[in-house]
């Protein structure tokens, strides 16, 4: 994850960063891994905090997917987790990978649905796929 002072454009850290700036009500999103690491995040979200919604977001889209596979639901797309005092919205990138972001209670739920939708278009060649993530991994043992 890039600091915000240098993250070059159409980085997926600066994709967050401008989607977290421009949608109304949007504090924080992340992009998290088939593995429920993070591999992005939006400026202003400290790591510690990143790696805590991933592995949130991880396991509420694991939970989500259970449920759909148990139910032959088909695969899930979005997942809305309505807190006391905001949203966490979860998005399907592809191959586990999922786009989380916090917003406000103040959000508007479609508003920010369709600009989470358009982002996770956006990241689709952009986000690495298990097996790539795989791959690094595996090269730098």
């Amino acid at each position: 994850m890039a600091s915000s002072a240098g993250q070059p454009t159409g980085t997926i850290d600066s994709l967050l960063t401008d989607f977290a700036r421009r949608v109304d009500g949007v504090a924080h999103a992340v992009v998290v891994g088939y593995d429920g690491l993070p591999i992005a995040a939006s400026a202003g979200l400290p790591r510690d905090q990143a790696e805590q919604l991933a592995a949130i977001a991880s396991g509420l889209m694991y939970m989500a997917g259970s449920a759909a596979e148990c139910f032959t639901g088909g695969a899930v797309n979005q997942t809305v987790v309505e807190m006391e005092r905001g949203y966490l919205y979860l998005m399907s990138v592809h191959d586990g990978a999922v786009v989380a972001a916090l917003a406000s209670p103040r959000s508007e739920l479609g508003t920010v649905a369709y600009e989470i939708a358009v982002l996770t278009d956006s990241l689709v060649d952009k986000v690495p796929r298990a097996a790539q993530q795989e791959q690094a991994v595996k090269g730098t043992r």
